[in-house]
């Protein structure tokens, strides 16, 4: 498995007042979605959410997805825990207004779900109008 090198330290992250994923501000942090399972559960999606560049244009760790390809190695380190691998299994670009609920399931087989934002840019809509979703399924399955 080729390893996709993205290196980003990871906060909880909540939702926002409109009711999105609250990212967390800068594009070198990443944010773990706090309402659903963790990196390493056994059961459910476990959501990292980041930017893919800031206000300046310079890219963020999450733009590593760009390059993703099925079967590259995703390693989540957790504090006090061994690392969980991952195999990402797809990758898909979807409408912001249209991000599938199951991203955020809390149940069923685990999986790693990796979100930033994709083309196209419009700053009068609002910046991004799509996410690119990757998910990726436990090494060992």
């Amino acid at each position: 498995m080729r390893d996709i090198g993205l290196d980003a330290r990871v906060e909880p992250a909540g939702v926002t007042a409109r009711g999105a994923v609250a990212v967390p501000e800068g594009p070198s942090t990443a944010g773990w979605y706090r309402f659903g399972p963790a990196p390493g559960s056994d059961r459910g999606s476990a959501v990292l959410v980041g930017h893919v560049d800031d206000d300046t244009g310079a890219l963020g760790e999450f733009a590593a997805l760009y390059e993703v390809r099925r079967g590259d190695r995703v390693e989540v380190r957790r504090a006090g825990a061994d690392p969980v691998v991952y195999r990402v299994v797809s990758r898909s670009t979807v409408p912001k207004d249209d991000l599938p609920s199951s991203v955020f399931r809390r149940t069923g087989a685990p999986v790693l779900t990796l979100v930033t934002c994709a083309p196209p840019f419009v700053p009068e809509r609002g910046g991004y109008l799509a996410n690119l979703v990757v998910t990726a399924v436990p090494a060992g399955s």
